[in-house]
């Protein structure tokens, strides 16, 4: 079969998709009114999937960088329901000092990162200044590798630069274009935060880069805890990534719950007074919720379409008493019963199609708009628009069924009779 012949319609197709197109012409209100319906399920439908969907390509995508395997060690600052405790040794934060005593005496074979982080932080260079949002992370020399952030242009944390408390930052991409137009001329400026210069020595890179080093800087942690951290009250964070086979793993876990017990000095009766933060665990959780936000978002899409279901029936079972004589003449110019039911079931379909159209349009364009304030990447969700297609073909076909087989089933004689 010739290729162009197989996507020519057939006449037949071609005339009930005219005829479908008139009725909607010359019945403009309902079918507009149906196609609005019919949109704003499918926009409901497809925008929120299409912003989660966003949402959770870029948590996967900063999951997948930061490896599965890595954990952390936080602050407990709640207590389990019911749980009590004989004795209270430390208080809820984890110090400096106990962090680096866990660092100091942890042998397993990983790659241990002390951290802090200070929101709210605003950057000054020249007459140019950031927003009050940036986020300044108070780290070692082993965090970049940790959070597996790569650098651009120049050089990351050394640990020279904590030994010698020397005045450096690394900004991320993002922020150095902010301040700098370009992130390449940042390298080798001071910059002023409250008050005190740190040099440029790096820029991240930022799209690649995990935990949001778009706008965040990187300060070595004796600076940090000199000149933008209170001396005590502070919590610090112990990141982990294992460099053992992902079996491995829970022995890792293991062995630095042990040691933080020691350092947190709890006897074998005490309750651990801190929490492992498992990338893994974090994962799944958020996946689930991501589920839950997407089978919210269908029901709620799919309720919409059924009234729209419900009203597009009822506007062609109005058009098929409307056009009762329209129906008797093309019967008795001898239009068979197959005939007329195609052409009011292409007419249900047509609306359908249309409004899916437009919602499809409406709906990928919300769900983007949305992601974009939440600094997640555009996506073409392909999936949910064919699902979408296929959905609104599903509702065209069985709202318009029942009128299809009603006008179908009309005699000739007694449609023509119809005043």
């Amino acid at each position: 079969m010739d290729a162009s012949n197989f996507f020519k319609l057939s006449p037949l197709v071609r005339e009930n998709l005219n005829v479908a197109l008139k009725s909607i012409v010359n019945n403009k209100l309902r079918s507009i009114l149906t196609i609005l319906i019919i949109a704003v399920g499918i926009t409901s439908l497809v925008g929120i999937l299409t912003a989660t969907s966003a949402l959770e390509s870029e948590i996967l995508s900063g999951f997948e960088k930061m490896g599965t395997t890595s954990f952390t060690i936080a602050p407990m600052y709640y207590q389990a329901q019911g749980e009590t405790r004989a004795r209270v040794r430390n208080q809820r934060i984890i110090s400096y000092r106990q962090a680096k005593l866990f660092k100091d005496n942890f042998r397993d074979d990983a790659l241990t990162s002390v951290y802090t982080r200070k929101e709210g932080v605003t950057v000054k260079y020249e007459g140019e200044s950031s927003n009050p949002t940036i986020s300044m992370i108070i780290a070692d020399e082993n965090y970049m590798n940790f959070a597996n952030m790569e650098v651009a242009k120049g050089r990351g944390i050394l640990d020279l630069d904590i030994n010698n408390n020397v005045q450096v930052c690394v900004l991320g991409e993002t922020l150095a274009r902010t301040l700098f137009k370009r992130a390449d001329n940042a390298i080798g400026n001071d910059i002023s935060i409250e008050g005190y210069k740190l040099e440029v020595v790096g820029v991240l890179k930022g799209e690649n880069n995990s935990m949001g080093a778009d706008n965040l800087l990187v300060v070595p942690i004796s600076v940090g805890r000199e000149f933008f951290i209170p001396e005590s009250g502070y919590s610090f964070y112990i990141g982990i990534k294992p460099m053992v086979a992902s079996s491995d793993i829970a022995a890792v876990k293991d062995n630095a719950h042990m040691v933080m017990r020691g350092v947190r000095r709890l006897s074998p009766y005490d309750v651990s007074d801190f929490r492992i933060n498992s990338n893994d665990v974090m994962l799944e959780e958020l996946t689930n919720i991501m589920g839950i936000i997407t089978v919210v978002a269908v029901v709620i899409g799919l309720i919409t379409l059924l009234g729209a279901a419900v009203a597009l029936m009822n506007i062609m079972l109005v058009s098929v008493k409307e056009r009762t004589r329209e129906i008797g003449t093309r019967k008795a110019l001898g239009a068979s019963e197959k005939t007329i039911k195609e052409q009011f079931l292409f007419e249900s379909v047509v609306i359908s199609q249309i409004g899916c159209l437009f919602g499809i349009v409406l709906g990928v364009s919300i769900g983007n708009i949305v992601a974009s304030f939440m600094n997640v990447s555009y996506i073409i969700p392909w999936i949910w628009i064919f699902s979408a297609i296929v959905v609104c073909l599903i509702v065209g076909i069985s709202s318009g069924y029942i009128p299809a087989v009603r006008a179908s089933k009309l005699d000739p004689i007694e449609a023509l009779r119809y005043e």
